[in-house]
């Protein structure tokens, strides 16, 4: 699995978690949810993101420089 790929999936499971944390916990939650958007947002543009140096530095691979 790639380092995109990865950032979709996690961030997918995090807004995920966060709904049915704010369904069931406290709709505080959901500001999760929004910091988790934005970043998906703001990446688009920049392409770059916390969770991207995370899962680089873990050593999963980039679909962009397959040799890293």
């Amino acid at each position: 699995m790639t380092v995109e790929r990865s950032v979709r999936g996690i961030a997918g499971f995090f807004v995920l978690v966060s709904v049915l944390l704010a369904h069931y916990h406290s709709a505080y939650w959901l500001f999760f949810t929004g910091f988790v958007g934005f970043n998906l947002l703001q990446s688009s543009f920049t392409n770059w993101c916390p969770m991207m140096d995370i899962l680089k530095r873990l050593g999963v691979k980039s679909q962009a420089c397959p040799n890293k």
